[in-house]
């Protein structure tokens, strides 16, 4: 139990702390911009990082589905190699594939810039001088595509390889670079939003850069060179349809969730804008507490898909699964119990903390119950995506998460007549409550397919 716990707090606290960076890239060019240009420069920036979490948000597959096939081929690897296989055969391939697809993927975004960007500015009410300023800060930003893309898929491969470290490291190098590019750019030169936009483009292709140094001088060397019948081997369709498989899983669910945030923050406006300031501040205590929670679902990614893929070598009894999975739902619960007694103890002085305005804090006081009662469900939401990652059970990955949307719309359309705002919270809440309900339902079914 020990060796457990060192291991999940080894693949957790580093991905803790680079998951706590991840919104600093759209508040540092928000906060330059603030300080730079007027108010219609600031919501062109808005509105321009919400298209791109609009965009990468669909590709979230190449992450998740890299990592649990990964982890899976390092357990397997390990058995089948030796533990001194610094990279087993399988997981190269693995890279190849992931890496093929997020590059492929980044030719289709540069193809569709001009009918994305359009599309959604059709639909999104904002002045004329906003969407000029939004237009020009993604048609810079977007040609950084491959690298974020890419980034994905690598950031996948490491938790896998059972490494946190590496994309912590990334993330970090990311951050420092795009707040110093962005600043020189925007304040030092005549190019303004355009300065801030292009500093985060090379902040991404450095992460880039960092993330290919690692790869080659850590896991591969010069031998790398070696490999190349290998992986075109690898891009032979019986090698890829695996994968293609999962993250086809992986992308409805992605849709689902779309469903639920956005449809979350869209229903919030009807109710004006003081309830919708109250749901962004809540939300984002929310997503705050899921950087941490969070680290130990990817800590569970590794872990369990490096159980499995040792299973597959060896005849080991379902216990081995259980010694990993109930270790990682003891620390995510207990990450979950501590946000709750904040939350409890001080939950109006964090709203305080994003807010002053005396309407909004009133407001806010109606829903601090669901501030509460959010972590722990969500605590058990995220973990068990985890388990379901490491396994790589994209069909009961991708079911869950439908009858997680359906239940958010149901829930909103029964209750929004009678309880108003109320009713978004009940439906965010409903939205977890279904994924933890199916997914403990079917985790019977998964342990005894996999093992």
């Amino acid at each position: 139990m020990k060796e457990v716990n060192r291991d999940i707090l080894r693949l957790a606290v580093p991905s803790i702390l680079a998951n706590i960076t991840i919104p600093l890239v759209g508040i540092v060019d928000t906060a330059i911009v603030g300080h730079l240009s007027t108010a219609a420069a600031i919501g062109g920036i808005a509105i321009g990082t919400m298209l791109f979490d609009l965009l990468y948000w669909n590709f979230g597959f190449l992450r998740i589905g890299t990592s649990g096939l990964t982890a899976q081929a390092y357990g397997k690897g390990q058995r089948d190699q030796g533990p001194s296989i610094k990279v087993p055969d399988e997981c190269r391939k693995i890279l190849v594939q992931s890496e093929s697809l997020a590059l492929t993927a980044a030719a289709a975004v540069l193809a569709i810039q001009w009918l994305f960007v359009t599309a959604v500015l059709a639909v999104v009410p904002c002045s004329a001088e906003v969407a000029e300023v939004a237009r020009q800060y993604f048609y810079i930003r977007i040609w950084a595509a491959p690298a974020t893309l890419s980034l994905m898929a690598l950031k996948g491969w490491f938790i896998g390889m059972q490494d946190t470290k590496s994309p912590m490291a990334v993330d970090i190098l990311v951050n420092v670079v795009n707040m110093a590019a962005s600043y020189l750019l925007a304040f030092h030169t005549h190019l303004g939003v355009a300065g801030v936009a292009l500093g985060t483009l090379i902040a991404q292709y450095s992460g880039l850069l960092l993330a290919g140094g690692i790869l080659f001088f850590r896991y591969f060397d010069k031998s790398v060179l070696r490999h190349f019948e290998e992986w075109k081997d690898a891009m032979q369709w019986q090698q890829m349809r695996r994968m293609m498989q999962l993250n086809g899983n992986l992308f409805v669910r992605s849709l689902c969730f779309m469903v639920v945030y956005v449809g979350f923050t869209s229903l919030a406006s009807n109710y004006g804008d003081t309830e919708l300031a109250v749901s962004s501040i809540l939300m984002k205590l929310f997503m705050f507490f899921s950087y941490f929670v969070d680290g130990f679902a990817y800590a569970g990614e590794a872990l369990v898909g490096k159980t499995i893929g040792e299973s597959k070598v060896e005849s080991r009894k379902s216990k081995e699964l259980h010694a990993v999975v109930r270790p990682l739902f003891l620390w995510s619960i207990g990450v979950g119990v501590v946000f709750s007694a904040v939350y409890a103890l001080w939950g109006n002085e964090c709203i305080g903390l994003m807010t002053n305005d005396g309407e909004v804090l009133h407001s806010a006081e109606r829903y601090i119950g669901w501030l509460i009662a959010m972590p722990i469900v969500s605590a058990l939401a995220f973990m068990w995506d985890g388990i379901y990652v490491g396994a790589t059970a994209g069909v009961q990955i991708r079911n869950a998460m439908i009858w997680a949307a359906a239940g958010f719309v149901v829930c909103y359309a029964a209750s929004y007549r009678f309880c108003g705002a109320q009713a978004l919270y009940i439906a965010y809440f409903a939205h977890l409550a279904a994924r933890v309900i199916y997914l403990s339902i079917e985790y019977e079914t998964i342990k005894n397919n996999i093992l």
